[in-house]
C-alpha cells in the first residue's frame, strides 16, 4: 500500500536513469533497444529502522522487496522488458537513516520510436524512454527527476548509421479520462550518418546516369548498342532504388531519396528518348549509295561535266552531304548532356 500523505501532499518519487547502451535501431519496425540502470528514491515514514543501524544506509535483503511498497511505474513505450539475472538478480535496495529508500534495477528494454522519413536519409529522429505511473494519479504520487544527477549516458555509445547528437529529460504527464497520471521521459536525438548512403546510393546512382549518356557518342546507326545501354541503365537504376528502400517501412509519403531516384530515372529515360528523336529527325535521309567503280582518268572530266549539266550531284558532292548530315547528327546528340548535367547539379548540389 502506498505511504499515507504527509500534510496532504502526494508521495514524491525521484528518478535517475543511467544509459549504458543503445543499439538495434530498426527502421522497419520503428523500435530500438536500450540497456539501463533504473533508480527510484522515495520516503516511507511507516518504516522502523534497526536499532543497531550506525551507517548512513543499509543494504536490505532481496526478500524484503516482497514485503515493501514500491512505486507502480512502468515503461510506457516499451515493447518488452528483460530483467537481468546474470550472475545474480541485478537489483538491490538501500535504506537510509531518514527512512529514504533507493531501489536500483538493471533492465534491457525494447522500445518503440515513432520515426518520420520525409527527408531520409538526411533525417533526425527523436526516440523516447517514457516512465509513467500505472494506477496512481498526480493527487497521490508525483514523479520527479533527481535534482542532482537525473540522467547519465555512456560517452562510448556508437551506432553504425546514426549519431547521438544530444539527450535530455522532460515531463510527459498526460490527462486521461480517469485523471492525470505522472510521467517522465528521456529523449535521445539521433542524426543519420551520410557516409553509407553517399557511397552506396548517391555516387553509384550518379555514375549510372552518366553511363547512360555514353549513348550520345554512339552512332545512330548502331541501334542495338544504344538501346541496350539505355535499357540496362534503367534496370540497374530500378534495382538501386529497390535496394535503398529495403530497410524502410512502406510509407505513403514521398521521401527525399525517392525524389532523387525519380529524377535520376527521368534523366536516363530522356537519354533513351533522345535516340528516338534522332531517328525521327534523320530517319528520312537516304542511306549512302555504295561506291561505283572509278572511271578511267580520261573520262573522269567528261562524266563530272555531264552530271553537272543534267542537274545531278556528283559522287564527291554526295560524300560532302553525308559528312554534313553526320556532323549535324552528332551536334544534336551532344546537346542533351550539357542540359542534363546542369540540371543535375542545380537540383542535387550538396
Amino acid at each position: 500500500m502506498r505511504p499515507p500523505k504527509k500534510e496532504g501532499q502526494p508521495t514524491t518519487v525521484l528518478f535517475h536513469v543511467t544509459v549504458m547502451g543503445l543499439d538495434s535501431i530498426d527502421e522497419t519496425s520503428m523500435t530500438y533497444a536500450a540497456d539501463i540502470f533504473f533508480a527510484q528514491t522515495w520516503k516511507d515514514h511507516r518504516l522502523r529502522l534497526p536499532e543497531n543501524m550506525t551507517s548512513e544506509y543499509r543494504l536490505l535483503e532481496v526478500e524484503w522487496l516482497k514485503n515493501m511498497w514500491r512505486p507502480d511505474s512502468f515503461f510506457k513505450n516499451a515493447k518488452s522488458v528483460t530483467f537481468q539475472t546474470m550472475t545474480i538478480p541485478n537489483h538491490y535496495m538501500w535504506l537510509y537513516k531518514d527512512k529514504t529508500i533507493l531501489y536500483m534495477v538493471k533492465l534491457t528494454l525494447r522500445l518503440s520510436c515513432a520515426m518520420n522519413f520525409l527527408i531520409y536519409p538526411h533525417d533526425t529522429q527523436e526516440c523516447k524512454l517514457q516512465m509513467e505511473s500505472l494506477s496512481h494519479t498526480t493527487d497521490d504520487m508525483i514523479f520527479q527527476w533527481d535534482p542532482e544527477v537525473p540522467l547519465v549516458v555512456d560517452e562510448n555509445i556508437e551506432l553504425p548509421q546514426l549519431a547521438l547528437l544530444r539527450n535530455y529529460t522532460a515531463d510527459c504527464t498526460q490527462v486521461y479520462s480517469t485523471g492525470n497520471f505522472t510521467c517522465l521521459e528521456v529523449v535521445f536525438e539521433l542524426k543519420r550518418r551520410l557516409g553509407y548512403y553517399l557511397f552506396h546510393t548517391y555516387i553509384p546512382t550518379c555514375l549510372i546516369v552518366i553511363m547512360s549518356w555514353v549513348s550520345f557518342w554512339i552512332k545512330p546507326e548502331a541501334a542495338p548498342a544504344r538501346v541496350t545501354l539505355g535499357v540496362t541503365s534503367l534496370l540497374t537504376l530500378s534495382t538501386q532504388h529497390a535496394k535503398s528502400q529495403a530497410s524502410l517501412p512502406p510509407v505513403s509519403y514521398l521521401k527525399a531519396v525517392d525524389a532523387f531516384m525519380s529524377v535520376c530515372t527521368i534523366f536516363v529515360f530522356m537519354a533513351l528518348m533522345e535516340y528516338c528523336l534522332v531517328n525521327i529527325v534523320l530517319g528520312d535521309s537516304e542511306p549512302p549509295t555504295p561506291p561505283k567503280p572509278h572511271p578511267p582518268p580520261k573520262l573522269d572530266r567528261f562524266i563530272d561535266l555531264a552530271t553537272t549539266r543534267n542537274g545531278k550531284r556528283g559522287s564527291r558532292n554526295l560524300e560532302n552531304n553525308e559528312v554534313t548530315v553526320n556532323t549535324f547528327q552528332r551536334q544534336l546528340a551532344e546537346l542533351p548532356p550539357g542540359v542534363l548535367v546542369g540540371n543535375l547539379f542545380k537540383l542535387f548540389s550538396l
